[in-house]
């Protein structure tokens, strides 16, 4: 058994952010990567780098989010030159589409309340009627009004995950595939972690293995409290550009498809689709906008996000196991420019970060189980 610097447990989007960050300076890193039996949460999202509503009564987390998105024009040239893989990032801004009066009230306070928190530095615009439409042609007549943030984009997750694993193989990160941990060993001089196909032997370890986490954190004595929240997707037909902004509940793709979606469900492990919450999910989209009612649906799936108790990243070197870290968030699009170019260098002792404090265990009491989603 080879020792290397850094194992990372987890091959998703976090996981990967990590390890490239990790290989960029230099360090030896293998990635574990449980296979097909993982739920994979990185393989089902909507691809949004989303600032608007970020840490409403959390203000780290706001500047944390803006920090990660200010740095995905530099991530993303990075990844083209390692790779020659464009993951079509585009930061046009993005919209929040409301259906009701009520609904885009709240929404209105809730970006106030994170503006104040800011001190003012947190540019919105609310937009109603024939400013809407104006805005956003196509729009429907059931969208009362709508938030627009010019610090939202999107990008193409797919690509993304395939560039992270890409860039770390051409920087010299083994992988290794179908390796389900099953116990974790604490040494003087690292870790040695018992998997289905062998050990694994590192000198510090990463945790980035979504929902596996509470157990990985178990292993170690640690209570890492993630819970899933099921998200369902619709995918349409190829159609011609329509929409040049992403929302939350429609976004168009680089390659012309619609994705609709913005569900959530607490069904434990369950990550299969439901009829009636697809049936929701089209409604709505219909709703924003009506040239989608003839469309065809293409594919669909379920997903499982990955929350904490307050919807915030976890971050946190563990107490008692020296030179482990764990990593956990909800939002691995949008803070995968943060993760590899700022965390990851946290992780491997070459900066430091004084606002990953805010993301500690500490702040959760161990009974802690209800999900805020932010």
């Amino acid at each position: 058994m080879q020792k290397c610097d850094f194992t990372v447990v987890g091959a998703g989007l976090v996981g990967m952010a990590i390890a490239y960050g990790l290989s960029r300076q230099g360090l030896s890193v293998q990635v574990l990567d449980e296979g097909d039996t993982a739920f994979r949460a990185s393989r089902g999202n909507f691809g949004l780098l989303w600032v608007q509503g970020k840490g409403y009564k959390m203000a780290p987390y706001t500047r944390w989010t803006r920090a990660s998105v200010a740095l995905w024009p530099e991530l993303a040239a990075l990844l083209l030159a390692d790779t020659g893989i464009e993951v079509h990032l585009k930061q046009p801004g993005g919209f929040q589409l409301c259906l009701s009066a009520s609904e885009l009230a709240d929404e209105v306070h809730m970006l106030r309340v994170i503006k104040d928190a800011q001190d003012g530095d947190y540019p919105f615009e609310v937009l109603e009627g024939d400013a809407l439409r104006k805005r956003l042609p196509g729009v429907g007549a059931g969208v009362v009004g709508a938030c627009y943030s010019p610090m939202d984009g999107h990008v193409n997750p797919l690509k993304l995950l395939h560039a992270l694993h890409a860039a770390c193989k051409r920087r010299g990160v083994q992988i290794l595939n179908g390796r389900t941990v099953t116990d974790i060993r604490q040494s003087a001089t690292g870790y040695t972690l018992v998997t289905n196909q062998g050990h694994v032997m590192s000198a510090r370890l990463v945790l980035a293995a979504g929902l596996g986490n509470k157990s990985l954190g178990a292993m170690l004595g640690h209570h890492v409290p993630v819970e899933s929240s099921r998200g369902q997707i619709l995918i349409t037909e190829r159609l011609q550009p329509f929409l040049h902004y992403p929302t939350t509940y429609v976004r168009q793709t680089d390659e012309g498809t619609v994705q609709l979606g913005d569900s959530a469900e607490r069904v434990g492990l369950d990550d299969r689709t439901s009829a009636s919450v697809m049936a929701q999910i089209a409604a709505r989209a219909v709703t924003c906008f009506p040239l989608l009612e003839h469309v065809r649906l293409v594919r669909a799936w379920g997903a499982l996000r990955v929350l904490s108790p307050d919807g915030a990243p976890i971050y946190e070197a563990l107490s008692n196991a020296p030179g482990c870290f764990v990593v956990a968030c909800h939002s691995g699009v949008t803070l995968a420019a943060a993760h590899a170019l700022k965390l990851a260098h946290w992780i491997a002792g070459s900066e430091h970060l004084a606002q990953v404090n805010a993301f500690s265990l500490s702040r959760f009491s161990p009974a802690e189980d209800v999900v805020h989603v932010s």
